[in-house]
């Protein structure tokens, strides 16, 4: 706060945070608490890999098959989305 370079700026901060409150407050209105519960698990899934750069859709499609194939319980921090394109092949230019 002593160096008068850094911007106190925290629109940043607060513009990605904004989706999560927005949905934090829907979630109120889910009809169950366990349906609250499993979309606020969803839309923490979809905001780690959105802060990951991992597309939600082809991450939960993998991740979901790999569990359905096998994939073993004591590895499942390689499904984390911050792990979920260092442990896949990249894919091609084109596919989202």
């Amino acid at each position: 706060l002593e160096d008068g370079r850094l911007e106190l700026d925290t629109n940043p901060v607060e513009n990605a945070i904004r989706p999560v409150a927005l949905t934090r407050k829907n979630a109120l209105f889910a009809g169950h608490e366990i349906g609250a519960e499993n979309w606020a698990l969803l839309a923490s899934i979809v905001a780690t890999c959105k802060l990951s750069d991992v597309n939600p859709v082809a991450y939960l499609a993998e991740i979901l098959e790999a569990i359905l194939n096998g994939h073993p319980q004591s590895r499942v921090e390689d499904l984390m989305p911050w792990n979920f394109r260092k442990a896949s092949s990249p894919k091609p230019k084109g596919i989202a």
